[in-house]
């Protein structure tokens, strides 16, 4: 078992509990997925983008990428609907604990000059993205092999029903909150 998984199990529920007053454990919030997602709009004249994308994607998380397609045409940016224009993978059970202990534990402390991360990205329901700006902050990429350097936005959904109970939930799992 993950020790992520161990953590949440023995003194994440606890303390939420206690703090929350549920009566019962499965009121407690949990992290449900992780979405990793990059977007490839350049790739709508050269596949080869999202082809590099999606490789990188799958180096990181260690589960195949599925194209993401656009939802309708827009001709001021030369988009069809239909067309490829991102990947994302859905993380979830043992590869998503294992994703998110690579990244609290070796890949954000990598980041230069990281003071943390902002406390301000939740949707309102109990949902947070990160948004990363490069995909060579991740220990796996090798600088060399990169054809594109690009960012990318993970998504913790959480069955939280408020931003303070899925930022009590993530402060538990160990994420670098900013302090203000």
């Amino acid at each position: 078992m993950n020790r992520l998984k161990v953590k949440y199990d023995t003194e994440i529920v606890k303390s939420l509990k206690e703090k929350y007053n549920y009566k019962n454990v499965m009121e407690v919030p949990k992290l449900e997925k992780i979405v990793v997602n990059i977007g490839c709009g350049d790739a709508t004249g050269n596949s080869k983008l999202l082809e590099a994308a999606m490789h990188d994607l799958e180096i990181i998380t260690g589960q195949k990428p599925v194209a993401t397609k656009a939802k309708k045409s827009i001709a001021g940016f030369k988009l069809r609907e239909g067309q490829a224009i991102g990947c994302k993978v859905t993380l979830r059970g043992e590869n998503m604990y294992n994703f998110l202990d690579k990244l609290i534990s070796i890949t954000l402390p990598r980041v230069r000059d990281f003071r943390g991360i902002s406390n301000k990205a939740f949707d309102g329901r109990g949902n947070y993205t990160l948004g990363l700006t490069e995909q060579l902050i991740f220990a796996e990429i090798e600088y060399d092999d990169v054809v594109k350097v690009r960012g990318m936005d993970i998504v913790f959904v959480t069955t939280a029903k408020t931003n303070e109970e899925a930022l009590d939930l993530l402060k538990g799992f160990g994420m670098p909150f900013k302090n203000n």
